[in-house]
C-alpha cells in the first residue's frame, strides 16, 4: 500500500495481466466492430496507432464498441494551471524531462539569442537571480505546500511562447520570467498514488490557446464566445501582419479570449457593465445532455456564497462557463437544475445519487492555481473528491477524469499538435483517468485534448457533436479496459 501525503487514505495497486488483457481486447474488438467513433477507425490504423512504450504491455486496441455503455457516471475534475513537465516530468514511463532536448529547453530573448541566465523572477526573493538557462526544481526554493507567484497565461502570449513548436519563449513572454521553467518533484505530489494506480495521459493538450476563461468555454462548448460591439477599450490591437500591439479581452474579430465576466450573476461588483459578456447562444454539452434527458450538473466550490453576494476571496467568477449562456442565465430553470455548489457533489457522491455527468470546479484555494493556491492543498482536496466518489455507491461504474484547464504559463518540452492555427490546442497538461474501467498502472501516450472529454461524453450518451473539434477528437479510447476485475482499487 502507498500512503498519500496530505490525506488519510490508502490505495492498493492492482496489476495488469498483460497478455490476457490483450487477448480479451482483440477478441472483443473482433466481435464488435461498428459503433460510434470506433466505426470510423480502420482496423490496422486503430491497432498501430495505439501502440505504446510504457509498462509491460506491447499492444493496445480500441475500446470495444458498446463496452463504453458500462460507464454510468462520468466525473470531470477541472484543476488549474500546470503543464505536464511542471508536475509529472519525472513520472516513470512518461514522456518527461529526461526526454527533453536542449533545443526545446534553452530559452531565448527577443533577438532569438539564448539567455545566459534565466530572467530574474520578480516579486519574490525566494529564487536566485542567476538560475541557469535550464529547467529547475521549484521545491528547493518554495515547497509545494506554499504559494508561488502566478505565471502569465493569455491567448496571444501562449502562441508566442510556443514559438512555432520551438518551446523557447516561455520565459520571454511572461510576467514571472524564469519561473516558467520550474518543475515540482513528481514523487511528492499528493496525486502520485492515484497516477501510479490508474492511467496517466502524457500526450494531452488544453484545447485553446490562453488562459482559464477560454479553456472553460472549450470544455463545455468546443468553441469560443463572442462579444459583438465590445467596447474598443477591451479589444486587442494587431498590426497588419497580425502581431500584437496592445493586448485585450476581445480579438479584433469579436471573440472573447481573455478573462472577462458574464452579464449574469455572479460577477465582481467592480466590473464595468459595458464590459460584461452578453449571453451566449452557441450549443453546450449541457444542452446536448438535456436534449437526451441525461442528468448532469456543474458543481463549483463557493457557488452558493457567490450567488448570495459574499463570494470567497478565492472564488473565480470566470471559472463558471455555463453562467455565460442564455440557457443558464439568471432566473432560468436551467440554472436552477444544473448549476450547483461543490458541497452538493460531495453529498451526492457519498449517497450514490450523482448525475450521469458531473463537472467539478474546486474553489480557488483548492484548484492548484499559482498565486492564490498551492499544489499540496489543491491535490489533497482532489484526492478527497476522488475517494468520495470511488468509496460511494456510484464508484462501481464511474470514470473520473482529472485534468487541468491549461498550462498556466509553465513550459513543457513537447510541441503541441497543429490542429487549428487560430485556436489551438495549446501546451501539454496532465490528465488522469481513474476508476474501475481505467487501465491500471498505465501511461497512455495517445494524443488527446480537452475536447476529447466532450467526445467521450458524446459517444457514451449518443449525442450530436458540438463542433468539428470534439467530433474529430479521440474520446480517450485507449485509457480503458472494460475487462478488468471490478470491486477494488479505491481508497478506503
Amino acid at each position: 500500500m502507498q500512503s498519500l501525503r496530505g490525506c488519510n487514505i490508502f490505495l492498493t495497486f492492482i496489476p495488469v495481466l498483460c497478455q490476457q488483457t490483450e487477448l480479451r481486447m482483440k477478441q472483443s474488438y473482433a466481435k464488435n466492430s461498428s459503433y460510434g467513433y470506433w466505426k470510423k477507425l480502420p482496423l490496422m490504423a486503430s491497432i498501430t496507432g495505439l501502440l505504446f512504450a510504457a509498462g509491460c504491455k506491447k499492444h493496445d486496441y480500441p475500446v470495444p464498441p458498446g463496452e463504453v455503455n458500462k460507464v454510468k457516471h462520468i466525473v470531470v475534475i477541472y484543476l488549474e494551471n500546470h503543464s505536464f513537465d511542471n508536475l509529472y516530468g519525472s513520472f516513470a514511463g512518461a514522456n518527461g524531462l529526461s526526454d527533453a532536448r536542449a533545443r526545446n529547453i534553452i530559452q531565448v530573448d527577443s533577438n532569438d539569442k539564448p539567455y545566459k541566465f534565466l530572467p530574474a523572477i520578480p516579486g519574490t526573493s525566494a529564487f536566485p537571480t542567476n538560475l541557469a538557462n535550464n529547467v529547475f526544481n521549484i521545491d528547493q526554493y518554495v515547497p509545494n505546500d506554499q504559494e508561488t507567484p502566478d505565471v502569465l497565461h493569455r491567448y496571444y502570449q501562449e502562441q508566442l511562447q510556443i514559438d512555432g513548436g520551438k518551446m523557447d519563449k516561455y520565459a520571454l513572454y511572461n510576467t514571472s520570467a524564469g519561473l516558467s521553467q520550474g518543475y515540482y518533484q513528481t514523487n511528492l505530489l499528493p496525486l502520485i498514488g492515484v497516477a501510479r494506480q490508474y492511467t496517466l495521459c502524457d500526450n494531452f493538450y488544453h484545447s485553446a490557446f490562453g488562459g482559464s476563461f477560454l479553456n472553460h468555454m472549450w470544455l463545455i462548448a468546443s468553441a469560443s464566445p463572442v462579444f459583438p460591439g465590445a467596447p474598443s477599450s477591451i479589444v486587442a490591437k494587431l498590426d497588419s501582419k497580425g502581431n500584437l500591439i496592445t493586448d485585450g479581452q476581445v480579438t479584433p474579430d469579436g471573440y472573447v479570449v481573455n478573462t472577462s465576466y458574464t452579464v449574469n450573476n455572479p460577477h465582481p461588483a467592480s466590473a464595468s457593465p459595458a464590459t460584461l459578456v452578453p449571453n451566449q447562444t452557441i450549443p453546450t454539452i449541457g444542452d446536448r445532455l438535456s436534449e437526451k434527458k441525461v442528468s448532469w450538473a456543474w458543481y463549483s466550490g463557493g457557488w452558493d456564497s457567490a450567488l448570495a453576494g459574499h463570494a470567497d476571496p478565492t472564488f473565480q467568477f470566470h471559472h463558471q462557463p455555463f453562467a455565460y449562456f442564455a440557457n443558464y442565465a439568471d432566473g432560468t430553470q436551467g440554472r436552477k437544475d444544473h448549476l450547483k455548489d461543490e458541497k452538493e457533489f460531495i453529498a451526492a457522491a457519498k449517497a450514490g445519487t450523482l448525475p450521469s455527468v458531473s463537472f467539478v470546479k474546486p474553489l480557488g484555494i483548492n484548484n492548484e492555481h499559482p498565486g492564490y493556491s498551492d499544489v499540496e492543498n489543491g491535490e489533497s482536496h482532489t484526492v478527497e473528491l476522488i475517494n468520495d466518489v470511488l468509496s460511494g455507491p456510484n464508484g462501481k461504474d464511474v470514470v473520473i477524469i482529472v485534468t487541468y484547464d491549461e498550462n498556466g504559463g509553465f513550459w513543457d518540452h513537447v510541441a503541441p499538435p497543429v490542429i487549428d492555427k487560430k485556436w489551438g490546442p495549446g501546451t501539454r497538461v496532465p490528465t488522469l483517468i481513474v476508476g474501475p474501467f481505467a487501465k491500471r498502472g498505465y501511461v497512455d501516450h495517445t494524443e488527446y485534448e480537452t475536447v476529447s472529454i466532450l467526445s467521450l461524453i458524446e459517444n457514451r450518451f449518443d449525442l450530436k457533436p458540438l463542433a468539428s473539434r470534439d467530433k474529430n477528437a479521440n474520446p480517450l479510447q485507449n485509457a480503458f479496459d472494460f475487462n478488468l476485475p471490478q470491486g477494488g482499487g479505491h481508497g478506503k
